[in-house]
Parts: C-alpha cells; structure tokens; sequence
C-alpha cells in the first residue's frame, strides 16, 4: 500500500516536470527575456554583497579582501567621527527632500493638465518636449547649462548685461546653486513620470467620467471626485518608491555641476563616496558610507510603505 502510494507521488513528480519544462519550451522567448534582467540583478547586485566585507577590513590590494585582516568597526568610528560626514548627510538629506518636494507634485499637475487639452497635435508636442530631456546625459546638460548660464561667458548673463541688467552666477553662486539645482532636476524628469501618470488616466473608466457628468460635476470636479481617487494607487506606490530612495540625491548631476566654491552646500554623499573613497583608494571608507546609505534607505522604505498602508486603511 505504501510502496504503491510511493511509487505514485514519484509519477505525478514526474509529470509535473514535464509539464514544467514543456511550458518552459513553449515559452522560451519569454523566458529568454527574463532572464536578461535575472542575470543583472544576479551579476550587479547579489554577487556584490561579497564586496561589503570591505567594511570591516583594513583592505590591501595585495592580499585582496579574504586576506586583508579584520579591524571590526574601526571603519565605521572612522568616517562617522569625521569632519566632513555630519556635512555631506546633511546636504543629502536637504538635497534630496527638495528635490521631492518640488519634483513630486509637477508630473500630476501636467499630467492632470495634459489630459484636459483636447488639441491632439499641441498636446503630443507637448509631451515630446517634456519626454525629450529626460533622454539627454547630465553630462551634456551640464555643459549646456553652463554655455546659458555661466556668469563669464554664458549667453543669458551676457545678453542681460547688454541691457544693464545683473544676473547672478545660477552655478557658481552657493546661494543660487541648490535652487538650480532643484529646477534642473525636475525639467529634466517631470517628463518621465508624466508617461506614468497619463498611462493610469487612460485606464480610467469613461463611464465614471459620464456619471459625473450627470451628477453635475464641472471640469474640476471631475479630476478631484474622479481622476485623482482613480490614480491613487499609481501616485502612493512612486511615492513610496521615491522616499526610499531620498538618500539618492543625484550623483551625476551633482557631479557634472559642482565646483571648488559650491562644494559645501551641494557635496552629498555619493560624491564624497567617489572622492574619497574610490579616487584616494580608500575603499572599505566608501564601503561604510555605502551600507549606511543603504540602511536608511531600506528603513525609509519600509517606513513610507507602513505609513501608505495606514492610510489607505483610513476611512476618511
């Protein structure tokens, strides 16, 4: 009886493979595809957790990192004491909030605003020119906006100065770099997530749309009762997903735009990971800093996503 029962199971496992592997064959371009991304998350991202041992290593080249001897958290005390670590957290952290609070709200807004045209052909130009500058490197835009702006031979100072108006230096002024900062960044991304939120209002159901109408809702009556509940959900997940990474305050803008004069209100963390631990070859420094990012980021994470769920609960 047991044997016969045995002898069963090992027959339905055997099927269950077959058909697991016909279907495998059966969709083997899909998995193909899959497996592209698979291998980049397994290559660049799980196969590195071998290089966080840095972090407690006094690491040697020569000895590579099994080799290097272990200095427990001395790595760790080093950084966190250090003069320029409380500086560049702080910039990360005032860079970073601004930037979502003035970048988080505009794709909604032109996106609410977009869907109001009803000229086909100036609405698609529109979103052209708002996709298109998301498609351009930092490094190209940086050296563009230093050709407009540029207190010595920018074209916009200069064309001002020949009406005797004075415009401050945007990039090299540590007064003026953060804002210029803030709005570079968001006409550089407010295109992107635009196609997001178009893409959940084209999912909404007419017939609400209608039902609103009849209830005697005017335009912007139907974009609070309807539009904006419908894309709720879309705007809470990029919510969650941009305070998560908050500690991402944009290295290669910051990076291509940063000078000897603005470094101390615009140095954020990944800038001070690349100088002074990748070019000084201090790598287990950059590999502290590293890890402590990636804790508060993890922790923010997991905190908006606790919070969006309260509130979605919520009755009111």
């Amino acid at each position: 009886m047991n044997k016969g029962h045995a002898v069963n199971n090992q027959l339905a496992r055997r099927n269950k493979v077959k058909r697991l592997l016909r279907n495998v064959w059966k969709y083997r371009v899909i998995y193909l595809m899959i497996s592209v991304g698979v291998l980049y998350f397994i290559i660049f991202k799980y196969a590195t957790f071998y290089g966080l041992l840095l972090a407690f290593k006094n690491y040697k080249i020569r000895l590579g990192i099994m080799g290097s001897p272990w200095v427990g958290l001395k790595n760790f005390s080093t950084v966190f004491s250090g003069k320029d670590f409380p500086r560049v957290f702080q910039n990360t952290i005032i860079i970073s909030f601004f930037k979502l609070l003035f970048g988080f709200p505009a794709p909604i807004i032109i996106s609410l605003l977009l869907n109001e045209l009803t000229a086909r052909r100036f609405k698609r130009v529109a979103q052209t020119a708002l996709y298109f500058p998301h498609f351009i490197s930092w490094t190209i835009l940086a050296g563009m906006f230093y050709s407009l702006f540029s207190a010595t031979m920018g074209v916009i100072p200069r064309l001002l100065a020949s009406y005797g108006i004075s415009m401050p230096s945007m990039i090299y002024d540590p007064n003026y770099i953060r804002g210029f900062l803030y709005a570079t960044d968001v006409w550089k991304n407010v295109g992107w997530y635009t196609i997001i939120y178009l893409a959940a209002i084209s999912g909404i159901d007419p017939q609400l749309y209608d039902a609103a109408i009849v209830d005697g809702c005017n335009r912007f009556q139907q974009v609070r009762y309807v539009t904006l509940p419908s894309i709720m959900l879309t705007i809470v997940t990029l919510l969650v997903l941009n305070v998560g990474g908050i500690m991402n305050a944009g290295f290669e803008q910051i990076f291509n735009l940063e000078s000897e004069i603005t470094r101390d209100v615009v140095d954020i963390i990944d800038t001070y990971v690349y100088r002074f631990g990748l070019r000084s070859g201090k790598f287990e420094y950059a590999t502290v800093v590293g890890i402590t990012k990636s804790i508060i980021n993890c922790a923010l994470l997991f905190t908006a996503n606790w919070v969006a769920g309260k509130l979605a609960e919520s009755p009111f």
